[in-house]
C-alpha cells in the first residue's frame, strides 16, 4: 500500500500513549495550528497519556509550558514536556556526575541543569578549568567566535562534545532560522569529534520519553513533522510513527527518503491523528 493511502486507524491500532512534537504539530511560526488545542483537550478528556516531545533547547520546560499555554489558549503543564534540553540535562547527569560542564545555553535553559556544575567554555578557558563536556544548545549570544573558539579548544583538550539536537534550521516567526545543529556540526568538523546527542533523533530520547509514560515503545506513537528528527529516531526506538504534513514537510518531500525516515501513516494535523485513535469522545 502506498504511504499516501496509509490507514491512520490501522497504524494507530493498539496505541495507548503519544509523543507529540510541538513546532509543526501544535504551533507553526509561533502561532497555534488549527485543531491542535482541541485535539489535546480530547486526549485529556479520554485520559490517554501523552507527552510533548520537542527539540526546543532555548528555554526551560516551565517557560515553554507557559508560552504554549498562552498560544493554545489552555494550560500546559511543564511535566507534560520532554525536550532536547531536559533530555540532555538528564544525560549529562548520568554520564558526567560531579564534573564541570561548559554550557552553551541561555540562562533560562541552564535552570534544567540544576545540581550540576556548569560554566561557559569562555569562563573555563579564562580560569584554566578542564571541562568534562561542552554542551551545545540554542543560544545565539553564546555562538560568537570567541565562545566557539573556547569550546573548540576544550574539546581538542579532551572534553566531550554534547549536542542537544542536530536540527540545522527551524521555521521561526521570520521564516527558516539557523538552529543548534549547525553550530554542533561546525564544532564536529573543526575537532573531528562526533557529538553525543541528547534530543531527537537519539534513541535514548525516545526511550526516556516512553519510560516517563510507563509504556512499552510499541504501544506509543510519535506524531511529528520532521522525517529525520521525529520519524527515523522513533522508528529505531520501536515506536509507531505518524507524519503531520503542512509544516516543514509535504507528502512530495518523502520521495527518495530512506525507509527509516518514512512514517507508517500521514495526517493533515494532530486533530486527524487523534480522531483515528480508539479512544472515547
Amino acid at each position: 500500500m502506498s504511504i499516501l493511502n496509509a490507514d491512520l486507524r490501522t497504524a494507530l491500532a493498539g496505541v495507548t500513549g503519544l509523543l507529540i512534537d510541538v513546532d509543526g504539530v501544535l504551533t507553526l511560526r509561533g502561532r497555534p495550528i488549527e485543531g491542535a488545542a482541541e485535539a489535546l483537550a480530547h486526549l485529556d478528556r479520554a485520559g490517554l497519556p501523552y507527552l510533548l516531545a520537542t527539540n526546543v533547547s532555548a528555554v526551560s520546560r516551565a517557560t515553554l509550558a507557559s508560552r504554549l499555554g498562552e498560544r493554545l489558549g489552555q494550560p500546559v503543564a511543564a511535566e507534560r514536556i520532554v525536550s532536547a534540553l531536559s533530555a540532555t540535562a538528564a544525560l549529562t547527569a548520568r554520564r558526567f556526575p560531579g564534573r564541570p560542564l561548559g554550557l552553551m545555553a541561555t540562562p533560562d535553559a541552564a535552570t534544567e541543569f540544576a545540581g550540576q556544575e556548569t560554566t561557559t567554555p569562555g569562563r573555563a578557558q579564562a580560569e584554566g578549568l578542564a571541562l568534562a563536556a561542552v554542551v551545545v544548545g540554542d543560544s545565539p549570544e553564546m555562538m560568537g567566535h570567541d565562545e566557539l573558539d573556547a569550546a573548540f579548544r576544550q574539546i581538542r583538550g579532551g572534553a566531550r562534545l554534547v549536542a542537544m539536537h542536530r536540527g540545522p534550521w527551524w521555521l521561526g516567526e521570520h521564516g527558516p532560522t539557523l538552529d543548534t545543529g549547525a553550530y554542533a556540526a561546525a564544532l564536529e568538523f573543526a575537532t573531528g569529534r562526533r557529538a553525543i546527542l541528547g534530543g531527537k533523533p537519539a534513541t535514548s530520547f525516545f526511550r526516556q520519553a516512553c519510560a516517563r509514560l510507563g509504556l512499552p515503545a510499541d504501544q506509543v506513537a510519535m506524531i511529528g513533522d520532521d522525517p529525520r528528527a521525529d520519524i527515523s529516531g522513533a522508528r529505531r526506538a520501536g515506536l509507531r510513527t505518524v507524519l503531520v504534513t503542512g509544516g516543514k514537510t509535504a507528502p512530495a518531500d518523502l520521495d527518495g527518503l530512506p525507509l527509516r525516515a518514512r512514517p507508517q501513516a500521514l495526517a493533515t494535523g494532530l486533530d486527524e491523528a487523534v480522531a483515528a485513535l480508539d479512544i472515547g469522545a
